[in-house]
């Protein structure tokens, strides 16, 4: 891909409080649709992004374990919310609050994925950016082999010191 060059950089773009980024893609995650305000916060135009895996707009500081759980919940016919640091095209990056959910044909197939993401809770930035940093750091030390598993561990021991599940977890960051 001609894009996965982008350099990242500290220059961070926020969400208005009313916008809302929208997306669909296909079941193997290839961009079928994208909102202005998609196509304005990834800096690509409509063009470059529809027919491309929605992992163009993948920043580096994301855990693969997040990305494995968002799928497996959507790949299972349930809706996943989530925390996710995007990138732009210009090496810029912003934060969204994501709810990804299965879209089903007349016969319960699953033939896409819609997802609507918004301006997440600035306190709970922090609290995200440090879990995803452990994570992350788990997954290189562990090698390429354990990665996953390794970053899952650290995800799976903070919801037991939150005493809580995934979605609660998430849910009560954003909505606190």
């Amino acid at each position: 891909m001609k894009y996965k060059n982008i350099v990242p950089t500290q220059v961070e773009r926020i969400l208005a409080d009313n916008e809302f980024i929208i997306s669909k893609t296909d079941t193997k995650g290839k961009i079928t649709y994208g909102n202005r305000p998609f196509n304005d916060y990834s800096g690509f135009t409509e063009n470059e992004l529809l027919g491309v895996q929605h992992n163009i707009v993948r920043h580096p500081d994301m855990p693969r374990a997040v990305f494995k759980l968002l799928w497996d919940e959507v790949q299972a016919g349930r809706e996943v919310f989530a925390f996710v640091k995007n990138l732009s095209k210009d090496g810029s990056f912003y934060w969204v609050f994501a709810n990804v959910t299965p879209s089903f044909d007349m016969k319960k197939n699953i033939v896409g994925y819609f997802s609507v993401r918004r301006k997440p809770k600035r306190s709970a930035l922090p609290q995200i950016a440090d879990l995803y940093q452990k994570m992350l750091t788990a997954e290189r030390q562990a090698g390429s082999r354990d990665a996953m598993e390794a970053s899952t561990q650290i995800l799976r021991d903070a919801l037991k010191n939150a005493r809580s599940n995934y979605e609660d977890w998430v849910l009560n960051l954003q909505n606190s």
